[in-house]
């Protein structure tokens, strides 16, 4: 199947319910099934969009929307996230990266913009690292890279610990499985709301859904999975830096007023060759679901 195939064929594809023109697909790669969302401009460049913990391809939904007009969109599940498989290694962002670009072979794209955010942000570093000569522009969303801007100490004062105290959580074996398992409701309300500026963004619909793709089998030990190989990342991410240098392709720093990180594009200057960044205003963490017109018209202006 080439990139015309595919943006023209639905007919084996459900069209995904509340966004038109889009539809849901499944590819193997290595044996492992992936899922992703295409759709919008069929004669548009194509634009990758990664998604980060606790979400998957829904979180978006809405920059998929206002896009929609001047891109042909892919938006994967990684694995272990969304309604990928979750197999049980594979987690380091090296191995996620190379499964994304397995999927983008399988569909023919090997030319398009990427955006990611959180952890796949951290997997859009070493793709892009690798991939340069694919990948035109890519935007980067409130994430600390592992290995590169992600710090080794993370802050312990309570007006910041609250923001990054997953990391510790995350990385114990077994115990977050344990006390979340049914309880993902409290978790999730906790995780999505209390790093939103405003907790109203999620409303009903967006819990249900990311409750349902946490309560799959093996949801929890995969979304784990990647901060338990965080280290492994790290390592990986130097050992690039390393061997090829500064990133070479056009990089946007997107940071939130509200967000994780103060100034994305301030740490990531000293790892690649043509950094830009801008602020959104009143934004928490989770940009593409609560300013996705201001993402998207940042997006577009971009990668034009």
């Amino acid at each position: 199947m080439n990139v015309s195939e595919l943006k023209q064929t639905t007919r084996w594809s459900q069209e995904v319910t509340g966004l038109s023109g889009f539809f849901h697909g499944y590819a193997t790669v290595d044996g492992v099934r992936l899922h992703y969302v295409s759709g919008g401009n069929q004669q548009g460049e194509t634009l990758v969009l990664l998604a980060g913990f606790p979400q998957s391809w829904f979180a978006w939904r809405h920059v998929m929307a206002g896009l929609a007009q001047h891109y042909f969109i892919v938006a994967p599940d990684l694995p272990g996230q969304g309604d990928s498989d979750k197999p049980y290694d594979g987690y380091d962002t090296l191995s996620l990266a190379r499964r994304v670009q397995g999927l983008l072979q399988v569909l023919q794209i090997s030319r398009y913009y990427l955006a990611a955010h959180d952890v796949g942000a951290w997997v859009a570093w070493p793709f892009a690292t690798l991939y340069n000569e694919q990948v035109v522009k890519l935007a980067l969303l409130d994430a600390g890279i592992p290995g590169v801007t992600l710090p080794d100490a993370l802050p312990a004062t309570p007006d910041k610990a609250w923001k990054t105290w997953h990391f510790a959580f995350h990385l114990l074996p077994d115990l977050p499985e344990a006390l979340i398992e049914g309880r993902e409701e409290i978790y999730l309300e906790w995780f999505l709301k209390r790093k939103a500026a405003s907790p109203m963004v999620f409303g009903d619909e967006d819990m249900a859904e990311y409750t349902r793709l946490l309560r799959q089998n093996g949801a929890l030990r995969a979304g784990m999975a990647a901060y338990r190989e965080v280290n492994l990342s790290a390592a990986q991410n130097r050992e690039l830096l390393r061997e090829k240098g500064k990133l070479s392709v056009p990089l946007l720093a997107v940071s939130a007023d509200q967000g994780s990180i103060p100034d994305m594009a301030i740490p990531l200057q000293e790892f690649a060759a043509n950094v830009s960044g801008i602020k959104i205003a009143h934004c928490g963490h989770f940009i593409p679901d609560e300013q996705p017109q201001a993402l998207a018209d940042a997006l577009r202006e971009f990668f034009s």
